[in-house]
């Protein structure tokens, strides 16, 4: 059999493949010399190796792999969305990119239950030799974070340190570069302002989806009042059925939405916020049905990095529990701290607060509707 096999392959590399070997190698093609010769065990190095280590160094280094994939996906979908005018099928492109981006994301949440394997005694056998090299440090996915919208101002800053710090020469210069420039939030910010439906020929989005609302909401008193309900519990429902009215308001009023980006409560724009609303509820129109599945994927990125950090939150606290990070940082409490604060696409995430029934929603005129087919040249 083994002299069959090896005939074979003779006769295969005679007859199908060129006459002159390709240098292309499995081992050379993937730089896997390299690659398997990185762990360098610092446990080892000082006389004393730590089995763990090894696992701790491949994580990581698996990690910065797939950050170096998400970069490299961020990178071609800004290319698509620095256009003036982005085509339709560049959308559908994107969609597929972000989607490509959210499965990798779900493969790095899932690789914290293989570092949850060591245990905190494994841990603490070469956690002294760390110091003071952190995850802190990763410039990738520092890169990451600028490049879909977390600026300076808006990061949880430990001590007040700039996280910039961290960085020396052409590395921190790059970071600084990226903290000036567009960010995936900026540019699809502008995308939504640009999108032409929202007051189209004789159809106000924004006038008729206040009626619906308004309609909406005195529909729901009409009811609580004919409940079978205590006078007490009537008026609790209606009071939080006015909360509701005034966190509609708050929105709809383009005075307000200006004043809540003031205070930072808010950070996308009135113009985008209500183009955001109009996508989501006339999802099902053929022209509208990529932009939503955009606008759900970059919702769904920013959860999946939430929990991301959040499961790396608990596995430092399983580790570690209070304890000092090796790069200085307050480990447990800082990382806690990012899990929120450091979300970007929240005002996306809310518009679910804003969709209102398709009973209630206003009706599309026939020459809109056609205009939101595939056909529609602006």
């Amino acid at each position: 059999m083994f002299k069959t096999d090896c005939l074979l392959l003779l006769l295969y590399k005679k007859y199908f493949m060129s006459e002159k070997p390709s240098s292309v190698h499995y081992i050379n093609y993937l730089a896997l010399d390299k690659i398997l010769d990185a762990q360098h065990l610092v446990s080892k190095e000082k006389g004393e190796e730590a089995h763990e280590e090894m696992l701790f160094i491949i994580i990581h280094q698996a990690y910065e792999l797939w950050f170096k994939q998400i970069l490299h996906e961020l990178n071609s979908s800004f290319k698509l969305f620095k256009a003036d005018k982005i085509d339709e099928s560049n959308i559908g492109v994107v969609v597929n990119r972000m989607d490509r981006i959210n499965k990798i994301m779900t493969t790095l949440i899932v690789q914290v239950d293989v570092l949850e394997t060591m245990t905190p005694l494994d841990f603490l056998e070469f956690r002294n030799h760390l110091s003071p090299a952190s995850g802190f440090q990763s410039h990738q996915f520092r890169k990451l974070e600028l490049l879909l919208g977390l600026k300076i101002e808006k990061r949880h800053q430990p001590g007040g340190c700039p996280y910039h710090a961290q960085f020396e020469g052409v590395k921190k210069q790059e970071i600084l570069n990226l903290e000036e420039g567009e960010s995936l939030f900026t540019l699809v910010e502008k995308w939504l302002e640009r999108i032409p439906f929202l007051n189209f020929e004789d159809f106000d989005f924004i006038e008729k989806y206040e009626n619906a609302v308004n309609e909406m909401l005195e529909k729901e008193i009409a009811e609580i009042k004919l409940a079978d309900l205590t006078e007490q519990d009537k008026m609790l429902r209606i009071r939080m059925i006015d909360e509701n009215r005034k966190y509609f308001e708050r929105v709809l009023n383009e005075d307000q939405h200006k004043e809540s980006i003031t205070k930072g409560e808010t950070k996308l724009s009135y113009k985008a916020t209500m183009s955001a609303l109009l996508i989501n509820l006339y999802r099902d129109q053929p022209i509208l049905h990529l932009p939503y599945q955009f606008l759900r994927s970059l919702v769904e990125l920013d959860h999946k990095i939430s929990t991301w950090r959040f499961r790396h939150m608990q596995m430092v606290e399983k580790m570690l529990g209070q304890k000092i990070g090796t790069g200085g940082s307050a480990g447990q409490e800082y990382l806690k701290q990012t899990v929120d604060r450091h979300k970007l696409f929240t005002d996306l995430a809310n518009i679910s607060t804003l969709m209102i029934s398709r009973s209630y929603l206003p009706d599309l005129p026939q020459n809109i509707k056609e205009k939101l087919g595939f056909s529609y040249v602006k």
